[in-house]
């Protein structure tokens, strides 16, 4: 492993969605015994650390990001024994482990929120969360107009047995707050417990060898003192362009994440980096000032389509947010979240164009598991849609298919079992084993690239150089190398600007031309 003590602003990390990633013990489940069998594999794909989805305790209403207990393994994942072999194995092929952390909320079946629905209205266990009474003479409406995030209302009602006569039945009781599902309270972070106990989770994992993490919902950790209404909401006449979201990115959640980095500070080479969806670009840079988090996801490349003016203008925004704290950028176009890249920009080519220009860039790249093997989506029945935003159209479970390992289905050495999705015919043609035999793969692709990008000297400069290009083309050079890549987004061959070419993501024309849907890199 890198020892330079800022590993982070440079590395390839590689995100794996464990459920999906690969099943040692046949129950159509991911674990951590599964992952820690592909080891070889992504030592071989070349990244330099893993980010692992939520192991925890859960009763998987968000699959793992409702954690019950946040310093433990849920028993389908394995056990800490496991997590333990997996960070030392990991380490041993000179790959790091990034854990995903959840602080803005816990599950419904947390210890602490059993003790809070039990406990009266006023009391130290519901003031861990946000419990209020409801608005109305009898208190039946919300205590404000917020919305969940998966759709509905962003409140539930408890209702309680009358101390003085039980025999009455259950009785309505106080809101409490959820900005996801009703299985995940929202933790109420002006409680010093809180914290607290957030600091003897860093404490836990960093004490047994995890090298950083994930901070989840990293923008929503405080809401808007007292609670205020949404005014963004249909209900406000007229409604208000540019109003703030009262639900994120309030002031008081910087103290959070001053916290939190004070806290890794005192363990050497430990990091965090936050999703922090924050529209603001201005806003956002607070998330990275020098004594935050050390890195943050700007997500304006994930959400720019295959065209080149957006993908330029989508770089631009990021270097620029990142600019006045000096902080590296983070790049992505694929996570747990998102339609796979193969579909969301209509064509396989394109991903592989993609996949270049990312890891071209300075900084850090971030890679979700599949997306080296060029995965699609995958159309699911209904039925077996488990996604809890379903209802509401978001439809997440078609990027999260476990991953084609080798071999025929139903389980393409991802399980001996039934997966708990099911994996479709085309996989066969996508499998990991089939890949590593073809020079022209996806997978190929990927390792020629994350290897050039380790060891070329090209690979250097912390801002990137536009060059005029053709119509529906964009050019960079890494400020201060020799490093160019050019993407064609247009619908006919250019010429490629000066240079050796490195690696090209399709095969250039007879005329020595970058089709579209392509990318090359040229030194």
């Amino acid at each position: 492993m890198r020892g330079d003590g800022r590993w982070w602003e440079s590395a390839v990390v590689y995100q794996i969605y464990v459920r999906s990633f690969a099943d040692a013990d046949g129950d159509g489940i991911g674990d951590l015994a599964g992952v820690r069998s592909r080891l070889g594999y992504l030592e071989l794909l070349g990244v330099d650390a893993l980010w692992l989805s939520p192991v925890y305790p859960s009763p998987q209403v968000d699959h793992g990001y409702d954690v019950s207990d946040p310093r433990d393994v849920d028993p389908v994942f394995g056990d800490l024994g496991d997590l333990d072999g997996l960070i030392a194995d990991a380490h041993g092929h000179g790959i790091r482990v990034l854990l995903d952390i959840v602080p803005n909320h816990t599950s419904d079946q947390h210890e602490w929120f059993r003790a809070a629905v039990s406990a009266a209205p006023g009391s130290p266990e519901r003031a861990r969360y946000h419990f209020h009474p409801g608005r109305g003479p009898r208190g039946d409406e919300p205590p404000n107009n917020w919305r969940s995030v998966f759709g509905g209302p962003a409140w539930t009602r408890l209702t309680r047995t009358d101390p003085d006569d039980p025999e009455a039945g259950e009785i309505p009781d106080e809101w409490y707050l959820h900005l996801f599902t009703p299985g995940q309270p929202d933790l109420d972070w002006s409680n010093p417990e809180v914290w607290a106990d957030l600091e003897k989770t860093l404490r836990f994992w960093s004490d047994r060898g995890v090298d950083g993490f994930r901070i989840d919902v990293a923008h929503g950790l405080a809401k808007a003192a007292g609670l205020p209404d949404d005014r963004r909401q249909p209900g406000w006449t007229p409604v208000a362009d540019g109003l703030p979201d009262p639900r994120f990115d309030s002031d008081e959640v910087h103290q959070v994440h001053r916290g939190i980095r004070a806290l890794l500070d005192r363990y050497p080479e430990r990091m965090a980096i936050g999703e922090v969806m924050v529209g603001d670009d201005e806003r956002w840079a607070r998330y990275v000032r020098r004594d935050e988090l050390h890195l943050a996801f700007h997500f304006a490349l994930l959400g720019a389509g295959f065209d080149a003016a957006a993908i330029r203008d989508a770089i631009d925004r990021t270097l620029e947010a990142v600019e006045a704290s000096g902080v590296p950028a983070v790049w992505t176009v694929a996570n747990h979240d998102v339609s796979r890249p193969a579909t969301r920009y209509g064509d396989p080519a394109r991903a592989r164009a993609m996949a270049l220009v990312v890891l071209a860039l300075p900084g850090t790249a971030y890679l979700y598991n599949g997306e080296e093997l060029g995965l699609p989506d995958v159309d699911l029945p209904t039925d077996l849609v488990q996604d809890p935003g379903r209802d509401q159209g978001r439809m997440r479970d078609t990027a999260r298919v476990p991953i084609p390992w080798e071999g025929e289905g139903p389980g393409y050495g991802f399980t001996t079992g039934t997966p708990w999705l099911p994996m479709p015919e085309e996989y066969g043609a996508l499998t990991a084993a089939s890949q590593l035999e073809d020079p022209d793969s996806t997978l190929s692709l990927y390792r020629r690239a994350i290897e050039l990008r380790a060891t070329h000297p090209a690979f250097a400069g912390d801002d990137v150089e536009w060059f005029g290009a053709p119509e529906g083309c964009l050019a960079f050079r890494r400020a201060g190398t020799t490093l160019v890549c050019a993407l064609n987004a247009g619908t006919h061959p250019v010429p490629l600007p000066p240079g050796d070419v490195l690696l090209t993501s399709a095969p250039l024309t007879e005329q020595g031309e970058l089709p579209p849907n392509s990318a090359a890199w040229l030194a």
